[in-house]
C-alpha cells in the first residue's frame, strides 16, 4: 500500500509516498542496510472500535502482516476477518496457531493480563493496548513471564514514536532548553457519557480518566524526562452520579461512579524535574497546554500526546514562540478520521517497531518495563490520593532515543 502526503504546497505531486521524500537523506546509510528486514504475521484479538484503526494502519508497513483474528463474539471477528482478508478463530486457535508471530491485544483492559499471559504462555511475542494491566502487580507478572519465555512484551501507548514526540525529544537531546526544571500537563473535560451511548464502565475501579488517559501524558513525559521516583496527589470524585445524553437506549439514564474523576498530581523525575499534572473529567472548559516543559534555557509545548503530530511550540530565553509544524513529517501527516482527516493518527507504529526490534535482536521502543513504569505511576496517583501520602516510584524506566526517520522509512510499505 503507498503512504502518501497530500500538501498542495510541496513543490512535488500531490500523492507522494513518504518513503520517497524521504529516502534521499538516508539512502547510502550503512546503518539502514546492515539491518535485517523480515515480515511478521500478527494475530489480533479484541475486534472492537480500536480494532478497525490498527488493522487499517498495519498495511503501512511492509514488516507486518496481518493473518488472524479472535474476539468473543464470534461474528465481530468474522466481520473484521471479511474487511480485512484474514481468518477468524476463537482465542484458543488464535494462539496455537502457526500463522501468528505476534499477538496484538486489543481486548477490554480487565482482559489485558489473561490475555497476554496465555499469549506469552504459548511462545507468542505480544503486543496490547494501554493499561498493560489493571494494577502493578498484574504487570510485574508479565513482564516477568516474557523475559522468562524471551519473548518480546510492549505496550501502547505509542504516540511518542509520532512527529510531534520525536521532534520534541531532539530538542531537549540538541540541548534547545537545558536542563528541564518543570512543567505542567493536563487533560481536562467533561467524560464520555456526551458522545458515548454505554459509558459507565469508563466510571469504575479499573478505569476512570487516571487509568484511562493518563497513560498518553505520562508515556510521553517519561520519553522526554526518563524516569520517575515520587508522585504525591490529591484526588476526587466530582459527581458520584452521572447522566448520559448520548444518543442511543440509554439517553437519559443515569449511572454510579465508584472511581476517582479528578486527580492533581505532583510527579518528581529521577533527573529533578517537578511536573505537575491535572486530569479530571469534570471540567467543561478550560484553557491548559497540553503539556509544557520549562528549561534553564528554554520552554517547550507540546500538542495533544493522544495524537501523533500536531503542532509544537518553542520559546528561547523568552523569546516569541516558534512553531514546528509536524504535518508534513514522518508520523505526523494527518490521516484520521477517515472520512474527514484532522489530527495524525499511527497506531501500530509501536508494532512495526516491535516486529523489527525482534527481528534485529534488540529492545522495542515500547517496551512492557517500560508500560510498567507508567501503570506504577498511575497507580502511585490514586494511592497517594487515597491515603494523602506521597508514593514511591520503584520499577525502572529506560530512556530511548528517538525513532530516526530512516528506520521508519525502512518500514513503511
Amino acid at each position: 500500500m503507498v503512504y502518501t502526503l497530500m500538501q498542495s504546497s510541496m513543490k512535488f505531486s500531490a500523492k507522494l509516498s513518504l518513503r520517497k521524500y524521504f529516502i534521499s537523506s538516508v539512502q547510502n546509510s550503512p546503518q539502514t542496510s546492515e539491518l535485517k528486514m523480515s515480515k511478521m504475521r500478527i494475530g489480533v484479538i479484541g475486534c472492537g472500535n480500536i480494532s478497525m484503526t490498527y488493522m487499517r494502519n498495519a498495511a503501512l508497513f511492509n514488516n507486518i502482516e496481518l493473518t488472524a483474528c479472535a474476539d468473543i463474539i464470534p461474528e465481530t471477528a468474522a466481520k473484521r476477518a471479511a474487511e480485512y482478508g484474514i481468518s477468524a478463530m476463537t482465542a484458543e486457535q488464535l494462539l496455537a496457531s502457526p500463522t501468528v508471530d505476534i499477538v496484538l491485544n486489543l481486548t477490554v483492559p480487565t482482559e489485558h493480563y489473561p490475555v497476554t499471559k496465555a499469549a506469552l504462555e504459548a511462545g507468542k511475542h505480544v503486543f496490547t493496548e494501554k493499561p498493560l494491566a489493571v494494577s502493578t502487580e498484574l504487570g510485574s507478572k508479565l513482564v516477568a513471564l516474557a523475559a522468562e519465555k524471551g519473548l518480546a512484551l510492549a505496550s501502547a501507548p505509542d504516540t511518542f514514536l509520532g512527529a510531534a514526540g520525536r521532534k520534541a525529544h531532539n530538542l531537549i537531546n540538541d540541548g534547545c532548553l537545558g536542563p528541564i526544571i518543570g512543567g505542567t500537563a493536563y487533560m481536562m473535560g467533561h467524560g464520555m457519557e456526551h458522545w458515548h451511548p454505554a459509558p459507565s464502565f469508563y466510571y469504575q475501579e479499573g478505569a476512570g480518566p487516571i487509568l484511562d488517559m493518563g497513560p498518553y501524558y505520562i508515556a510521553m513525559l517519561l520519553s522526554l524526562l526518563g524516569p520517575a521516583n515520587q508522585v504525591f496527589a490529591m484526588t476526587s470524585i466530582g459527581n458520584k452520579n452521572r447522566t448520559i445524553t448520548a444518543n442511543g437506549p440509554n439517553k437519559g439514564t443515569s449511572f454510579g461512579v465508584t472511581t476517582e474523576t479528578t486527580a492533581m498530581a505532583v510527579i518528581r523525575f529521577a533527573s529533578g524535574a517537578i511536573v505537575n499534572l491535572g486530569i479530571s473529567w469534570d471540567v467543561w472548559a478550560q484553557g491548559h497546554p497540553y503539556i509544557e516543559l520549562y528549561g534553564r534555557d528554554g520552554s517547550l509545548r507540546l500538542p495533544d500526546p493522544d495524537t501523533y503530530g500536531g503542532d509544537l511550540l518553542y520559546s528561547d530565553h523568552g523569546g516569541d514562540w516558534q512553531t514546528f509544524k509536524s504535518e508534513d513529517s514522518l508520523l505526523g501527516v494527518i490521516n484520521w478520521p477517515y472520512d474527514a482527516p484532522r489530527i495524525a493518527n499511527y497506531r501500530t507504529t509501536a508494532v512495526a517497531e516491535m516486529a523489527d526490534a525482534i527481528v534485529n535482536k534488540r529492545k522495542p521502543r515500547a517496551t512492557g518495563s517500560n508500560a510498567l513504569h507508567v501503570l506504577e505511576i498511575l497507580e502511585a496517583i490514586l494511592k497517594s490520593g487515597r491515603t494523602n501520602a506521597p508514593v514511591e516510584i520503584k520499577s525502572s524506566y529506560e530512556l530511548m532515543t528517538a525513532m530516526p526517520d530512516k528506520d521508519i522509512i525502512r518500514l513503511l510499505a
